[in-house]
């Protein structure tokens, strides 16, 4: 599934490199050559994925990264760091700072992409195309096609994008707030209202195959995804 992602190089030929693989493999990249930009872009809007070098004019990339984990909007962005730097002590440095991967310069186009996947897959799965099934309900993001039992459900494109968001993330409890940033995007601004209604329409398109359950408010809290009755 395609992705935003930020990359944050100021080397222009492998930056020019980068976004170039990134957007011949569907997904949409914004460009920064340092910090100073990179902060700008996220305050538009947070980023699905950030590529960071570890050398930037002014701000480090270690510094960077450092403040994209103490801010509430990215705590949770995955963050690759790329550098030249390749030993033991460096490494733990990136990880420590708040990375989540790390891809020693020179790299293929092949393992960043392949190390792109995998940070997806575990810090934002409703990203990546990997289909998933609960309790008879599966969903499938490339077909983009949902199933009750075997039954087809259908569902508008928001119903759709909430569905994979919950089924990729049970038995957590997600605020309204939450739910607008991680389905709706943080840079959209409806009033969390919007939420319950889309909500209702989810429930009730589940409702034909009896899997409409699995959709739980919790009151006070938000609503979770859960298999075990509410």
């Amino acid at each position: 599934m395609a992705a935003n992602i930020l990359v944050v190089e100021d080397e222009p030929a492998i930056q020019e490199l980068i976004a170039a693989n990134l957007q011949l493999a569907g997904h949409s990249v914004l460009r920064a050559e340092d910090g100073e930009q990179a902060l700008s872009h996220v305050r538009d809007a947070v980023p699905d994925v950030i590529l960071l070098d570890w050398m930037l004019p002014g701000v480090s990339g270690i510094q960077l990264a450092r403040r994209f984990r103490a801010d509430e909007r990215t705590r949770d962005v995955p963050i690759i760091m790329l550098t030249a730097r390749s030993e033991e002590v460096d490494k733990v440095a990136g990880l420590e700072a708040g990375a989540d991967d790390y891809v020693t310069k020179p790299f293929s186009p092949r393992e960043l992409m392949a190390r792109i996947k995998a940070v997806l897959r575990r810090r934002a799965p409703q990203m990546t195309e990997d289909s998933v099934e609960v309790e008879g309900l599966s969903l499938d993001p490339v077909t983009h096609r949902v199933l009750g039992n075997g039954q087809s459900v259908v569902l508008g494109p928001t119903e759709f994008r909430l569905l994979h968001f919950f089924m990729t993330h049970p038995e957590r409890v997600h605020s309204r707030t939450q739910l607008l940033d991680q389905v709706w995007g943080d840079h959209v601004f409806v009033e969390e209202r919007t939420v319950d209604v889309h909500i209702r329409r989810l429930r009730s398109a589940l409702e034909a195959t009896g899997h409409d359950w699995l959709v739980q408010t919790v009151r006070g809290s938000g609503y979770r995804f859960s298999v075990h009755p509410d």
